[in-house]
């Protein structure tokens, strides 16, 4: 693999935590099982409020024993830190923020498969299957373009969420922007933050908000533009790239919607629903059956 096809994600850091007690610390605060995670391979998973919405959510990856590298969003590195800090107690954990040290970096095209030259850790995204190989390089070696509009117009081709673009940390829970699909929850490991609600959302199946693609002929508007059916309130966009977005849609309001023919708008740009290929739900699309 050439480093051509190796672009930065700019917007991404790192936070790292590391001990004896690492393991046990981390299971008893995120959603997946950590223990899945190695010098190969990564788990996605979030940090909840005890009512069970995501605060924060990331790709978890250990290099080696009792130690994790925490790929989240550059902005938030800190925060991340400083709440893990806030946990620990008398945990013999460390953490820091290596965001500084430490950079994210994605396999663009075909050759994305490859190794990176300068790469400490290298790992499929464990979301979904076709979204861009990872890696983490040293900082000091990644003299790299920005990969960023690529990797968010491939993600956003595949209906995978981001927290901060898709939707606002704090405001929704696991389901709802499909945690328990994109292989974010754990659903036999033991106690965490917020475990009771996504356990009871799981087993009844209350989630009646969902991540949804949407496309338009029309430039679709930024995040968070409400959509509505008539006068009636349905959801909220997401990111955007070219003609496809990611929205959460109220699945029953919007299957009302279509089924009375009634358009999707976001402001002045009417929507088509897409139904992510992964996705365990129906969403109702003008025209076809879910």
């Amino acid at each position: 693999m050439t480093e051509s096809s190796i672009a930065l994600l700019p917007d991404r850091g790192i936070v790292e935590v590391e001990g004896s007690d690492a393991v046990e610390f981390l299971q008893s605060l995120l959603t997946n099982d950590v223990e899945q995670a190695n010098p190969t391979r990564a788990v996605f998973a979030g940090l909840l409020t005890p009512q069970g919405k995501v605060l924060l959510d990331f790709l978890i990856h250990s290099p080696s024993p009792d130690r994790y590298w925490f790929d989240c969003p550059r902005g938030l590195a800190a925060d991340l830190a400083k709440r893990f800090t806030l946990y620990k107690l008398r945990a013999k954990v460390t953490v820091a923020d290596r965001s500084a040290e430490m950079a994210v970096a994605v396999g663009l095209g075909e050759a994305g498969d490859g190794e990176a030259p300068s790469a400490v850790a290298a790992f499929a995204d464990p979301r979904h299957p076709a979204m861009p190989r990872r890696y983490f390089l040293a900082a000091a070696s990644a003299a790299l373009s920005d990969g960023a509009a690529a990797y968010h117009g491939a993600r956003i081709a595949l209906c995978v969420p981001e927290g901060g673009l898709d939707y606002r940390y704090g405001e929704v829970f696991p389901h709802e922007v499909c945690y328990d699909v994109l292989h974010g929850v754990d659903f036999e490991k033991g106690c965490y933050v917020g475990q009771e609600v996504v356990s009871r959302m799981h087993h009844r199946g209350v989630a009646k908000t969902r991540i949804v693609g949407v496309q338009a002929s029309a430039p679709l508007p930024p995040m968070a533009t409400e959509i509505t059916a008539g006068d009636h309130p349905v959801g909220a966009m997401g990111s955007s790239a070219g003609d496809l977005g990611i929205a959460l849609i109220r699945l029953d309001r919007a299957e009302d919607a279509v089924r009375q023919g009634i358009p999707l708008r976001a402001g002045e740009t009417t929507l088509t629903l897409r139904r992510p290929e992964w996705a365990n739900y129906d969403v109702a699309i003008a025209g076809a059956s879910a």
